[in-house]
């Protein structure tokens, strides 16, 4: 079967973060401890092989959580980094469907970590639709 790579972006420019704390960001909207659910549109329901990118700002602690469909991902989702960040991260511990899926990011409130996030783009393989590359004539 022939496969196809797709993605969907998502904007959520938001920063998280504990009450009275802020990272003074003009392009973040302020959060609290969860986003809400960003809405993306997956045109398959035999999504295969999915991950995401997160561009990430300041993030200080492990902990803080990535959530696909209201599922936390599986480990650990944002590591540590001062500055930007753009890290990649496995869609495991839950399923993309077919449709409108959600995106959301949860802050660690074990700590007191204030961090943004931008944009993230989830990818994933569908079958092709029946654009099956044809063996080459034999002459």
């Amino acid at each position: 079967m022939t496969e196809r790579a797709t993605y969907a972006t998502v904007y959520v420019g938001a920063q998280l973060a504990p009450d009275g704390a802020t990272l003074d960001l003009e392009w973040a909207d302020d959060a609290g401890d969860r986003t809400d659910g960003h809405e993306f549109e997956v045109s398959t329901a035999d999504a295969r092989e999915a991950y995401l990118e997160i561009q990430a700002f300041d993030v200080a602690e492990y902990g803080h959580q990535i959530l696909v469909n209201d599922e936390p991902l599986t480990g650990f989702d944002i590591p540590p980094n001062d500055g930007w960040q753009l890290w990649t991260d496995t869609v495991s511990g839950t399923e993309l469907v077919e449709g409108t899926n959600t995106l959301a990011v949860a802050r660690d409130t074990d700590t007191d970590d204030a961090f943004a996030i931008g944009t993230v783009r989830v990818h994933w393989k569908e079958p092709a639709g029946g654009f099956a590359a044809k063996d080459p004539v034999e002459e």
